[in-house]
């Protein structure tokens, strides 16, 4: 039932595997399909590299659950990282091979360790916030919150990815300054990441 979006590593005349076909109609509903390939260009496994930068740039978070000590998941990771995206990913034992990547990503510090599905919206800041904001009459800003300000005060409603990319600061450093902003009664969210002033 959730949205749904595939990045496809290959022309969009075809489904691969084969068998994925039985949830296009489902897809196509709530979701859909996009390529950067050429309609007809046909499946090869070297093109899933260069696919999993897109889903790395698309999503907010990456989640590894498994991998050997080499893969496509592990690039897919430091795609993510390099985009200023979250990355996380499940343990494994360490006498399993195809955990190995895995635990690698968080003794390196560059993934969160998941460990149940609450996690995730924990870590992303998706859980609601019961919070009372008293609007102040005199707000102080620091200046990356200025940055902010002004550009919201110029197009009005923008998503989180698009602040973030205009200003160019990264994407978490400019969620942290809009729950700030937010605290302050300066700004307002809305759903699907946006944000306006208040």
């Amino acid at each position: 039932g959730l949205q749904t979006i595939a990045v496809m590593a290959h022309g969009l005349q075809q489904t691969y595997p084969r068998n994925h076909a039985a949830y296009n109609e489902d897809m196509m509903k709530n979701g859909g399909f996009m390529t950067d390939f050429w309609h007809t260009d046909t499946f090869d496994r070297t093109n899933f590299l260069g696919r999993n930068r897109i889903i790395a740039g698309m999503s907010e978070a990456t989640v590894v659950i498994e991998s050997a000590s080499k893969g496509g998941s592990l690039v897919t990771a430091d795609l993510a990282c390099g985009y200023n995206r979250e990355v996380f990913a499940v343990p494994g034992r360490v006498t399993d091979k195809y955990a190995v990547g895995c635990n690698d990503l968080i003794k390196q510090a560059k993934a969160h360790m998941l460990t149940k599905t609450a996690d995730v919206p924990y870590i992303l800041g998706w859980e609601k916030r019961d919070v009372t904001i008293q609007k102040q009459l005199f707000v102080e800003l620091t200046e990356d919150e200025k940055l902010i300000y002004r550009f919201l005060k110029e197009n009005e409603k923008e998503l989180l990815d698009i602040i973030a990319l205009r200003i160019n600061q990264p994407v978490h450093k400019v969620a942290s300054q809009l729950m700030s902003m937010e605290l302050k009664g300066v700004v307002k969210p809305w759903p699907g990441k946006l944000f306006t002033l208040a």
